[in-house]
């Protein structure tokens, strides 16, 4: 296989990515064979799971709009995957341009396609880190000079937590984010769910594992709603990505009753 010219040296292009399968799902370019193919067999197992990839899109922009209308004014996006059209950077500073972004991510693909779109803005910003070890999350982001951690922060784990398993301690993570920023600081939350189509749940989670060694961990809605630890749920509470807040007809990609993820937005008092 030959490696793209935008894919840093050293990466393994015969090993999937949770990164890059998402970007196919929503028609990127930034992926490769074995990406493609991990997300068309998918596909196949849940024809609309492209919707689910939309929907959360669709529910990140309006988290950040959300936010910043709550004068959020810098953000700590963890698991931020491949950049595609409306990333935290475009849709907080077409509100307020002084707002600073800090994408983090453990895939060096979507770090370094981060990199590549973000030169020549110096309020935002990409690194390669890990939420499994939160602690090193936030000692990279402090080091970045870019957040100032006395100030509210609006941390973004949008399709990131189910990568973890509970061994991984996803709630302690959560908790410890939830320790390092300031009152007024807000948790933006997404997460796969067995909570509507348990089988449908059942057999991405089986395959993720079995074809392409990725972990997927469709929660339930109890399990999500208690990620949120610390934080106090804003209204609607942790709801099916189309219901939360949608502001238009655009937002509802899933039908209501049927999505495969839940969402929430969480403030620290």
């Amino acid at each position: 296989m030959d490696r793209p010219a935008w894919a840093p040296e050293g990466v393994d292009m015969a090993q999937a990515s949770p990164a890059r399968m998402y970007d196919a799902l929503l028609g990127g370019s930034h992926n490769f064979e074995i990406d493609r193919r991990a997300a068309e067999m998918g596909k196949q197992l849940v024809p609309d799971l492209p919707r689910v990839a939309l929907s959360n899109r669709a529910f990140l922009r309006r988290a950040v709009r959300f936010l910043v209308d709550q004068g959020v004014r810098q953000f700590l996006d963890i698991g931020s995957g491949i950049p595609t059209a409306g990333n935290v950077h475009e849709v907080a500073q077409q509100l307020d341009p002084a707002c600073r972004v800090l994408y983090a991510d453990i895939d060096p693909v979507a770090v370094a396609h981060s990199r590549a779109i973000l030169g020549g803005n110096d309020r935002a910003v990409a690194i390669e880190a890990d939420l499994r070890k939160p602690a090193d999350v936030l000692a990279a982001a402090r080091a970045t000079g870019l957040l100032d951690f006395d100030q509210p922060v609006g941390v973004l784990l949008i399709a990131v937590l189910h990568l973890l398993a509970d061994d991984d301690h996803p709630a302690d993570a959560v908790a410890a984010l939830h320790a390092a920023v300031p009152s007024g600081s807000y948790l933006a939350l997404s997460h796969l769910s067995s909570a509507t189509r348990p089988e449908d749940a059942a057999k991405l989670g089986a395959n993720a594992a079995a074809q392409n060694k990725i972990g997927i961990h469709f929660r339930s809605r109890a399990e999500i709603t208690g990620l949120f630890g610390p934080w106090t749920p804003v209204e609607p509470g942790v709801v099916e990505l189309p219901l939360w807040r949608p502001e238009s007809e655009r937002d509802v990609h899933e039908t209501p009753g049927r999505s495969l993820g839940l969402a929430g937005v969480g403030r620290k008092d």
